[in-house]
C-alpha cells in the first residue's frame, strides 16, 4: 500500500499526426495542416485552426479541395513510419517518469501514479508535458483521475486549459467538470447510446454518474454499467502493463486505382501475406489457416458489385512468409472472377498459436529449419535497410509489375527518423 489514493494519467499527443508534420516544418507551427488517410480520401487529423475553418473529421478531401487550397492548408498524406516512430520515442520518455505504462494507442498511453503525492502529481504531469514537448518536438495534454475513464474525461477537459493538465481525483472537482460535460465525449458512449441516453433527457457526464447501474446496464449492455462506476471512481478497466497476447490479425488494403486484372490481384495478396508473416514473426506467433477476401466499392452504384471470401486451411501452424502467399494466392484462384473493379482486399488469420520448433523435413516438402533462417534473414536486412528491401519475387513483377494498384500517397512527407536517404537536412 501506498498510502495515496490510485491515479492513472492519460497522456495523448495533441493532433498527433499533424504534429508530427510540424515537427519537421517550422513553417507549418500557426497554419492549419490536415493529414488524409489511405489513398488520400478524407481528413483523418487536423490542427485547431483546420477546426476552425470548418473541416469535420472523415471529411473527403474532394469536398475540402477548394477550401483548403483558398486558405493555404497544408495537407499530408499519412506517414505511418514517422508516426510510429515519434511514438515510440514519446513511450521512452514516458518509461523513464514511470514504470507502469499501457500503450494504449499511437498517441495515447496510460500511466500509473498512485505511487505519487496528491500535491506533487500536476507537478509531475507539467514536467513530463514540457520533458515531452523538448525532446520530440509534440504537445501533449494529461488527465489524471482514479479511473481510466476519469482520466480519459480529465484528458479531454485539459485541452481547453492553458496548463494542458487537470487532475480529477479529487471528488468535489469531478463533480464540477461533469457536470457540463457532454455525454458524446465520454469514453465508451456511442452514438447509439448517446440517443438512448439523451432520450431520457441525459446531456452530461454528471447526469451519467448518478444513474442507476442497472439501467445503464440496460440501455448501453456491461458497458454502459461499467461507465458509471467509472465515473464514479470504481476501477472497472485494469491497467494493462503487458500488452495481452494478438488473437487475431490482418493486413487489408484500398488500392489506389482499381484492380481488373488476376495477376494483379495476385501480386497485392502475396504483399499483404507477406506483411503478415513479418508482424506474426514479430509477436512469436503462427496460424493454420488464412482468409482472403476482396470486394468492388460499394459507392460506384452504376457499376458490377461484388463482395467474396474464403478460408485456406495450412497444414502446420507457421509464420513463413512463403508458405502464406501459396495459401493466399490459392484463395485468389479460387476467388477470382473477371468482369469486376475491386477496390479493396486482404488476408485475416484468427485463433493464433505459439509457432511450432524449428526442425528439419521429415515427411513433408518444407524444411522448417532452413525456412526459420530464410524468414530471419529477410526480417533483419528489413529492419536494417528499410522495409521491402527483400521481399519474396510473388510481391513484384510479371504483369503487375509497377503496382498501380498501390495505396496512394501523394503528399507524403519524407520518413525523416527512419529512412537514412530521407533524413532532414540543413543548409
Amino acid at each position: 500500500m501506498t498510502g495515496h489514493p490510485p491515479a492513472l494519467a492519460l497522456v495523448d499527443g495533441n493532433s498527433f499526426y499533424c504534429s508530427c508534420e510540424r515537427v519537421f516544418d517550422a513553417k507549418l507551427e500557426r497554419r492549419p495542416v490536415i493529414v488524409l488517410s489511405n489513398n488520400d480520401g478524407c481528413a483523418v487529423a487536423r490542427t485547431s485552426e483546420a477546426k476552425a475553418l470548418g473541416i469535420k473529421m472523415g471529411q473527403p478531401m474532394f469536398q475540402i479541395r477548394d477550401l483548403c487550397r483558398d486558405n493555404k492548408v497544408a495537407v499530408f498524406s499519412s506517414n505511418y513510419a514517422l508516426y510510429g516512430d515519434m511514438s515510440r520515442r514519446m513511450n521512452q520518455i514516458y518509461d523513464s517518469f514511470s514504470p507502469d505504462v499501457e500503450i494504449y494507442s499511437i498517441d495515447e498511453s496510460f500511466i500509473d501514479v498512485s505511487k505519487l503525492p496528491v500535491k506533487d502529481r500536476t507537478a509531475w504531469a507539467s514536467d513530463l508535458r514540457s520533458t515531452t514537448r523538448q525532446w520530440t518536438g509534440i504537445p501533449t495534454c494529461i488527465g489524471i483521475g482514479p479511473t481510466k475513464t476519469l482520466a480519459k474525461l480529465a484528458n479531454k477537459a485539459a485541452k481547453k486549459l492553458p496548463a494542458g493538465v487537470l487532475d480529477l481525483t479529487d471528488p468535489t472537482e469531478q463533480a464540477r467538470v461533469m457536470a457540463n460535460f457532454p455525454i458524446g465525449d465520454v469514453w465508451g458512449i456511442g452514438r447509439a447510446s448517446q440517443a438512448k441516453l439523451l432520450s431520457l433527457g441525459i446531456r452530461y457526464a454528471g447526469q451519467v454518474r448518478e444513474m442507476d447501474p442497472k439501467l445503464a446496464r440496460q440501455l448501453m449492455t456491461v458497458v454502459g454499467e461499467k461507465i458509471v462506476h467509472e465515473l464514479n471512481g470504481i476501477a472497472c478497466i485494469a491497467l494493462e502493463t503487458v500488452a495481452p497476447q494478438r488473437k487475431g490479425c490482418a493486413v487489408t488494403r484500398s488500392f489506389g486505382q482499381r484492380v481488373t486484372m488476376k495477376a494483379e490481384m495476385e501480386q497485392a495478396v502475396a504483399g499483404y501475406a507477406t506483411r503478415l508473416g513479418e508482424k506474426l514473426r514479430r509477436h512469436h506467433l503462427a496460424t493454420d489457416h488464412v482468409t482472403v477476401f476482396m470486394h468492388t466499392s460499394k459507392f460506384n452504384d452504376d457499376e458490377p458489385q461484388r463482395s467474396v471470401s474464403l478460408t485456406i486451411d495450412i497444414p502446420e501452424a507457421t509464420n513463413d512468409s512463403l508458405t502464406l502467399i501459396k495459401a493466399a494466392k490459392r484463395a485468389v484462384d479460387r476467388l477470382w472472377q473477371s468482369g469486376f473493379r475491386y477496390s479493396k482486399a486482404g488476408i485475416i488469420t484468427q485463433d493464433l498459436v505459439p509457432p511450432p520448433i524449428p526442425q528439419r523435413a521429415l515427411f513433408d516438402n518444407l524444411d522448417h529449419e532452413r525456412a526459420a533462417k530464410v524468414m530471419a534473414a529477410m526480417d533483419e536486412a528489413n529492419r536494417r535497410w528499410g522495409r521491402a528491401t527483400v521481399v519474396p519475387a510473388a510481391t513484384m513483377g510479371g504483369p503487375a509489375k509497377g503496382q498501380t494498384f498501390s495505396t496512394k500517397f501523394e503528399m507524403r512527407s519524407p520518413r525523416f527518423t527512419t529512412r537514412w536517404s530521407e533524413l532532414p537536412e540543413t543548409n
